[in-house]
């Protein structure tokens, strides 16, 4: 069978890249960063909770500790606030300095490892917060790098799903393709109930009111 490492968070769009990956005949190894943000223990339930229900035993959790050390984000920064007060244009002080590229290298160090010929990221170009990170540019070139870095038989695709896709959409394609919206975590902040006013609880909010379904998660206002 063939199979795909996932990188899961624990939030909506990870989730449904990796719900996608099943619907397409993926066997799933769910792989997880703990790199100090705020929600980490949140995210990690998430994960597992996400993990359980999928009935998935061969999963990867793994520990970054450097990007607290390197800072310059609010996600990692506790001395940084994370903004409030609204969706504004450019990169905003959220964006983990090149995240998303030490995460698919580390994937592709697993995907190597299991033999998995795909990784499934749920990166959104479109509507998203402005990370340089998350552009079908940045997925393309590293891709091709990766490849050229890893074993002679070793040929991965990098997979999203998503990265074309309206929050409303992403909304829509999780229901479509059975996932427990219930069990993902998107908020930047808060690890009991979900804030409602950071970027991410903004996009979500406004996903769910635009597909006309309900969040059943827990928010503070």
């Amino acid at each position: 069978m063939k199979k795909a490492v996932v990188i899961l968070s624990g939030g909506m769009d990870s989730t449904t890249a990796t719900f996608i990956a099943k619907k397409e005949g993926y066997e799933l190894i769910p792989l997880h960063f703990n790199y100090g943000q705020r929600t980490e223990k949140r995210e990690l339930k998430a994960f597992n909770d996400i993990c359980d229900y999928l009935e998935l035993k061969n999963r990867y959790v793994i520990d970054i500790p450097f990007f607290k050390q390197i800072g310059a984000s609010a996600l990692v920064d506790e001395n940084i606030e994370v903004p409030t007060d609204g969706i504004k244009p450019g990169i905003p002080i959220t964006y983990v300095p090149f995240r998303n590229g030490i995460f698919l290298s580390i994937a592709t160090a697993v995907a190597e490892k299991e033999g998995a010929e795909a990784i499934y990221i749920g990166v959104v170009e479109e509507d998203s917060s402005g990370y340089p990170d998350c552009r079908e540019e940045f997925i393309k070139s590293i891709e091709d790098a990766i490849n050229k870095g890893t074993k002679p038989q070793t040929q991965i695709k990098i997979k999203t799903p998503l990265i074309h896709l309206k929050k409303e959409d992403i909304v829509k394609k999780a229901v479509e393709v059975g996932v427990p919206l219930e069990l993902t975590w998107s908020c930047y902040k808060e690890e009991d109930k979900a804030c409602g006013v950071c970027d991410s609880c903004r996009l979500r909010l406004k996903g769910f009111k635009k597909a006309g379904i309900k969040d059943k998660i827990l928010y503070k206002q």
